[in-house]
């Protein structure tokens, strides 16, 4: 299961916003620095609305969401990258993470600290920003010179990692992530073996007051981080209260709809990040659905249809013969499995199919 790491500066709302999307009381939400000491983990479920259309026409008792990891981690301070705060602690975690979920404080309240004294989202990113990078400059220099001998040697994999550190070390030094870095195919490749921090794809929630979220698009703040994010990470914002969606975590849905509507919005900040955080970890939902239950797998997008088999049982993979295929809009269009093969929309694919996001696949396989 594929995890994102929740990081920021110290209140900020992490927290409290790891409590929302987990819908628990696990993480320690406090008013003051460092109260998330060891990281906490924990399953999320990714809302998806295809999933109960397919379960309420198959007429299946269960229906399975797909599920990710989000990971709470120490709050960050200028200096993590020497050792201030919990910055070791803070930079192991977030190695062990696929994506990172970077909470930015954009509502004013005196009686919440910020460690760094007035509101300033664009200072909070490039200090955590600027953290990262210097971490990632530190394991550069130090993997040149492991490399060097070997390359001096005309070791052709070693000449390749010193041509592509040569061209990284600039780029951070220009104060840039390596995330943003344009890499040929195999230069991309070669880069993940390097485990930099600030090359792990970002998603920046925007921590908005209770009363601002339903106007949150005249938040200056919120407007700030939109721009600058866009035009320096190429990363996406999502706008949510933490405080809200904590609210919510002991409310039925039924209260929770009510409770948002009162408020003048439809959706759930928490939901709209647990679904773009899924998006940034690369990944795409098919279905299956059987007499017992329907069920949302969650796979890398690319990836073709003996590999999707194999999420549902290694045998699905080894044995893997066909795959028969329909879309969840399809289906949701035409109302039946039958009227899709009658109108050519039910198809039998082969070992190259890539799957897409919404298919529904039944697997042909032999043991």
């Amino acid at each position: 299961m594929l995890t994102a790491g929740i990081v920021g500066l110290p209140n900020v709302g992490k927290s409290t916003l790891f409590n929302a999307v987990t819908r628990s009381r696990k993480a320690e939400a406090a008013n003051y620095p460092f109260c998330t000491i060891h990281p906490n983990l924990g399953v999320v479920t990714v809302p998806d609305p295809r999933l109960d259309a397919l379960a309420a026409l198959f007429k299946t008792p269960s229906a399975i969401p797909a599920a990710i990891e989000f990971m709470d981690i120490a709050g960050l301070v200028a200096g993590a990258s020497r050792g201030e705060g919990l910055g070791n602690q803070f930079l192991g975690t977030i190695r062990e993470v696929d994506a990172v979920v970077h909470v930015v404080r954009c509502f004013d309240d005196p009686d919440v600290v910020h460690p760094m004294g007035g509101i300033d989202p664009i200072r909070d990113i490039e200090v955590v920003s600027t953290e990262l990078i210097l971490a990632d400059l530190e394991s550069v220099h130090s993997r040149i010179e492991k490399t060097q001998k070997k390359a001096k040697g005309g070791d052709k994999e070693a000449l390749a990692e010193i041509a592509l550190l040569e061209r990284v070390e600039p780029h951070l030094n220009s104060g840039k992530p390596a995330a943003v870095m344009h890499l040929h195919e195999e230069e991309a490749k070669l880069l993940k073996l390097f485990h930099l921090l600030s090359a792990k794809p970002v998603i920046y929630a925007c921590n908005v007051a209770e009363g601002d979220l339903a106007t949150v698009a005249d938040n200056p703040f919120v407007q700030k981080v939109a721009s600058f994010v866009k035009e320096h990470h190429d990363a996406a914002y999502v706008p949510i209260s933490a405080k809200i969606e904590s609210e919510l975590v002991d409310l039925s849905p039924a209260e929770s709809a009510e409770f948002l509507k009162e408020l003048g919005v439809s959706d759930s900040g928490a939901s709209a990040l647990i679904r773009a955080t899924y998006a940034v970890l690369g990944l795409i939902t098919f279905f299956t659905s059987n007499e017992k239950e329907t069920r949302a797998w969650p796979i890398r997008k690319g990836w073709k249809a003996p590999q999707a088999a194999g999420v549902v049982h290694t045998d699905f993979e080894k044995g893997f013969i066909k795959a028969e295929v329909v879309s969840c809009a399809d289906l949701a269009r035409l109302g039946s499995v039958h009227a899709a093969r009658e109108t050519g929309k039910y198809m039998l694919e082969g070992r190259d199919y890539v799957v897409r996001d919404g298919d529904l696949v039944l697997f042909r396989f032999h043991v």
